[in-house]
């Protein structure tokens, strides 16, 4: 180990490698090659792992935008419009519908299909999305639609809402991304299977979608404290079924799902 070497303590080469991206990492590491010392060699170790957890991430998010470019490219687009859903399997409150067109030349640190990124992160990450896209629609089917129209039908209308909401703020998409199975809405129409985990826009749709739905959920857990809507967000969890047994069915239920375990359903 050289003279300047021996001065540093293991904390600072920690506070060293705590910023270093993989030219610098590699540089250190020539530098004390031959530091004996256990601690550096742990500190090594961490910050190995660290940089290649972040290239990791670095390439999943260069091919979510990746993706999205070259299904533009193929369609000969310039203007994207990525579209998802969020609850359609609830026996309670809204289906939920998101759109966004994403600036292109902004990249959204993060960025994932939302049931990947962790609850507390959401808020954040749709505010970013909110104000970095060149377009944004959220659009609900509230129960007493689903229940008249049934599921595939209020699909149909929410995706068609969100798009038209879109081009009302002056976007006009020339193709439009949904995640799943064919709608057939829209003449531009593409369907991605596991869109919100393979493509930028969708994914951020799914988070826009996610986090309104589950606040308006927490609100309506305050109108209708029984069921407790802020922990289980409308699905069939053990003590939502159980508190529909006790207490019946509240104005947000779809009635069409509640039919095989509620009598008043």
């Amino acid at each position: 180990m050289g003279e300047a070497d021996s001065r540093m303590t293991v904390g600072q080469i920690k506070v060293m490698l705590a910023k270093a991206d993989r030219m610098c990492f590699e540089q250190l590491e020539r530098e004390f090659f031959d530091d004996a010392r256990k601690g550096v060699a742990i500190a090594f170790a961490a910050a190995r792992k660290r940089i290649e957890r972040e290239e990791r991430e670095c390439a999943r998010l260069e091919g979510l935008y990746r993706f999205e470019r070259d299904l533009a490219a193929d369609h000969g687009a310039s203007i994207v419009v990525g579209l998802d859903e969020v609850g359609r399997g609830p026996l309670a409150g809204p289906l939920t519908v998101g759109a966004v067109v994403l600036d292109p030349s902004t990249i959204i640190c993060g960025l994932n299909d939302s049931k990947q990124v962790k609850p507390e992160d959401r808020p954040a990450m749709a505010q970013a999305i909110r104000e970095t896209a060149r377009a944004w629609s959220i659009q609900h089917i509230q129960p007493d639609e689903i229940d008249a129209a049934g599921m595939s039908a209020s699909l149909r209308v929410a995706f068609s809402r969100a798009i038209a909401d879109i081009e009302r703020r002056g976007v006009i998409p020339d193709l439009v991304l949904i995640d799943g199975n064919p709608l057939g809405i829209d003449r531009r129409e593409v369907n991605v299977v596991k869109g919100d985990a393979t493509c930028a826009s969708i994914a951020a749709a799914s988070i826009i979608a996610k986090v309104q739905r589950d606040a308006l959920m927490v609100e309506y857990a305050r109108q209708y404290p029984h069921y407790r809507f802020d922990e289980c967000k409308g699905y069939g969890s053990a003590a939502h079924i159980e508190a529909i047994g006790l207490h019946g069915l509240s104005p947000i239920h779809r009635k069409s799902f509640c039919r095989s375990f509620c009598s008043n359903g």
